[in-house]
C-alpha cells in the first residue's frame, strides 16, 4: 500500500515538474517572438509626453538614441531641451501644424500643444550645465565665426561664394542662425557649428562635441569627435594626433579605456593609458580642473600667422597668463611623464617657434608690405596676385603644420609636411617678388578669379525683435 502511493506521488511530481518545465518553455519562446519595448512610466509633463510618443513613431533612431542617453535616464525629455516661450524669434511655426494633423490620435490635439525650437543652444543647456556653459563662452570655440571674419581674407575680402562658405567654412565654424517664413532659413541651417550664433544671443552649438540625441561623454572624449573639424592641411590635429605616440597607443589600446567614466572622474592611468585631446585639453587631470574653455592651458597661438602667446593674438586675446596656463598642461602631461620630458617637449617648442617666425615669418612678411608700398600689388581684392596667395599659404599651410606637429610630437608633420615646404613656398615667394621689385613690373592679376563674390562684412549676429 505505501509502495503504491509512493508511486503515485511520484507520478505526480514529474508530472507538475513537466507541467511547470512546458510552461516555462513556453513562456521562454513567447519572451523571444516579443519585440523590444520603450515604456515611459516616470513623472513628466504631458507635453513631454507627447513629444516622446510622436517621435517614436516618426523619428525611430532619433528616439531609440535618446532613449539610450543619460538624459533619459535622468528623466530629461525633448521638451526639456526644445521648450521654448511664444515670444522667442526661433519659435518653430511649422512645429504647430503637427497637432493640426488627423493622423496623430490623442497626442496630436491642441491640448498638447507646446511651442519649441528647433536649434538647441547653449543658453538652453544652461539650464542644467551652467559651468561647462559659462566656460564654453569665454572660448575661441564659442567665438570662432567672429574670430575668422577677422582674420580671414576669403572673408573679409569677399574672395569666395556664399555657396562654398556655408558648405565649408560654416559647417564647422558655424553660421548666424535666421528664420524665414517660420521656419530656420535653410541658407543657415542645419548647422552644429561651435561658434554658431544663435538667435537667442547665445554662441555655439553643444552638439558639435555631444552629438545629439545621445549627448555621449564617450564620443566627445575620443579624438574622432575633434576630428570632424580638426583636420586637413591647414589644421591637421588629427593627422598630427594620430602620427604621434599619443595616437599609437589609442589605436592599439582604445578599446581598453573606460570612456565612459562619470564626469571629472576620467582618470590617467587607471581609464585610459594615453590621452585624447580631451583629455589634454578639456578634461581634468591631477589638480588641473576640467574645463570646456579650450582655449586655456595654451601658451602659444600656434594657429595665427605670427606666433604670438594668447593674451597678445588682437583678434581675440586670451584673458589669462600663459605661464599660468602652460602649468597646467604641463600638470597634465606629468601625470605620465617625468619632469625633465616635459620641459624638454617645451623648449624644443619655444625654439621651433622663434625659428619658424624669425626665419620665415617675419623676413616673408616684410617683403610683402615693401611689394605693397612699391604699388606692385594691391590690397584692394587679396589673392588675386600671386604674392598674396605664396604668403597666405607659407603661414597657412606648411607654417601651422611645422609649429603644430612640433607641439603634439608628430615629426613628420614638423619637418616633411612642415618646414620642409615653407622652404619650398619661402625660395618661389621671395625670388618673385624680387623680380618686380628688380624690374619695378605690377604683379599680374587674375582678373577673372572665380566666385569671388561673398560678402566682405557679416551679417547681423541677433535676430531682430
Amino acid at each position: 500500500m505505501k509502495k503504491t502511493v509512493l508511486l503515485a506521488l511520484l507520478g505526480c511530481s514529474i508530472m507538475t515538474v513537466s507541467m511547470l518545465w512546458l510552461a516555462e518553455d513556453n513562456a521562454f519562446a513567447e519572451d523571444l517572438l516579443k519585440e523590444k519595448e520603450f515604456r515611459i512610466e516616470r513623472s513628466m509633463p504631458k507635453e513631454a509626453m507627447a513629444c516622446i510618443q510622436c517621435h517614436k513613431q516618426e523619428n525611430p533612431g532619433l528616439f531609440a538614441d535618446w532613449a539610450h542617453s543619460r538624459h533619459a535616464s535622468a528623466n530629461i525629455t525633448c521638451y526639456d531641451c526644445h521648450k521654448a516661450d511664444e515670444r522667442d524669434p526661433d519659435v518653430s511655426q511649422e512645429h504647430y501644424k503637427q497637432y493640426e494633423r488627423s493622423d496623430r490620435g490623442v497626442y496630436g490635439t491642441k491640448e498638447y500643444r507646446a511651442p519649441v525650437a528647433a536649434a538647441v543652444t547653449p543658453k538652453d543647456c544652461s539650464r542644467c550645465h551652467p559651468d561647462e556653459v559659462k566656460q564654453y563662452s569665454l572660448s575661441k570655440h564659442a567665438n570662432t565665426l567672429d574670430l575668422i571674419w577677422k582674420i580671414d581674407p576669403w572673408l573679409n575680402s569677399g574672395m569666395n561664394s556664399e555657396v562654398e562658405r556655408n558648405s565649408g567654412c560654416y559647417y564647422c565654424h558655424g553660421t548666424v542662425l535666421a528664420m524665414k517664413d517660420g521656419k530656420i532659413d535653410p541658407n543657415t541651417w542645419p548647422n552644429t557649428g561651435v561658434g554658431r550664433i544663435n538667435m537667442d544671443g547665445s554662441k555655439g552649438s553643444c552638439t558639435s562635441c555631444h552629438t545629439r540625441h545621445r549627448f555621449s561623454v564617450m564620443e566627445a572624449r575620443k579624438p574622432e569627435a575633434c576630428g570632424q573639424c580638426h583636420l586637413g592641411p591647414d589644421h591637421p590635429q588629427i593627422e598630427i594626433y594620430t602620427e604621434s605616440k599619443h595616437g599609437d597607443i589609442y589605436a592599439s589600446f582604445g578599446d581598453e579605456f573606460n570612456f565612459n567614466a562619470a564626469p571629472g572622474t576620467w582618470t590617467p592611468g587607471v581609464d585610459y593609458r594615453a590621452p585624447t585631446c580631451a583629455a589634454c585639453h578639456m578634461s581634468g587631470s591631477g589638480t588641473v580642473m576640467t574645463t570646456h574653455d579650450t582655449t586655456e592651458r595654451l601658451s602659444w597661438e600656434l594657429q595665427a600667422p605670427l606666433t604670438v602667446r594668447p593674451a597678445d593674438f588682437a583678434a581675440f586675446p586670451a584673458n589669462n597668463n600663459w605661464e599660468v596656463e602652460r602649468n597646467k598642461m604641463k600638470a597634465v602631461c606629468l601625470q605620465c611623464h617625468g619632469n625633465k620630458w616635459v620641459d624638454d617637449h617645451y623648449t624644443k617648442l619655444d625654439n621651433v617657434v622663434q625659428e619658424y617666425n624669425d626665419v620665415y615669418y617675419t623676413p616673408a612678411k616684410k617683403m610683402l608690405d615693401t611689394l605693397y608700398e612699391k604699388d606692385l600689388i594691391t590690397k584692394e581684392r587679396y589673392f588675386d596676385e600671386d604674392p598674396e596667395l605664396e604668403f597666405y599659404e607659407l603661414w597657412h599651410y606648411p607654417g601651422r603644420r611645422a609649429r603644430m606637429g612640433t607641439a603634439m610630437m608628430a615629426p613628420d608633420y614638423a619637418w616633411w609636411h612642415g618646414f620642409y615646404e615653407c622652404k619650398a613656398i619661402y625660395n618661389k615667394f621671395m625670388e618673385n617678388s624680387n623680380e618686380l621689385i628688380k624690374h619695378n613690373k605690377k604683379a599680374y592679376k587674375h582678373t577673372d578669379y572665380p566666385n569671388a563674390t561673398g560678402a566682405r562684412k557679416q551679417g547681423p549676429v541677433t535676430q531682430p525683435k
